[in-house]
């Protein structure tokens, strides 16, 4: 059973990962705190090799994921690397 404060743990981290994922988008970091995983997440996201092309759609599909991640469970939310490798390992179980 989920108590009141892991819900509201779990938003109040959902929203600064959107916030994050915001900032990335636009390119630009507009404060200078964080947390511990928004760390972690900021330097696997600097060693990921995401097509700039593709960034912005890829991102999205990113923020969905963790979203969904973040309805059903704790947190932290996952690395982009770990999204990227389930996302190959779908599209492979599709072919």
């Amino acid at each position: 059973m989920t108590s009141a404060d892991d819900i509201e743990h779990r938003e109040r981290q959902l929203n600064r990962f959107k916030r994050l994922i915001g900032e990335l988008t636009r390119g630009e970091m507009n404060r200078n705190t964080f947390e511990a995983w928004e760390i972690e997440l900021l330097l696997d996201f600097d060693t990921c090799q995401v097509p700039s092309r593709r960034r912005t759609e890829i991102l999205r599909q990113y923020q969905n994921a963790v979203e969904r991640q973040l309805e059903t469970g704790p947190g932290p939310p996952m690395k982009l690397s770990h999204f990227l490798v389930l996302r190959e390992q779908r599209r492979n179980a599709l072919e």
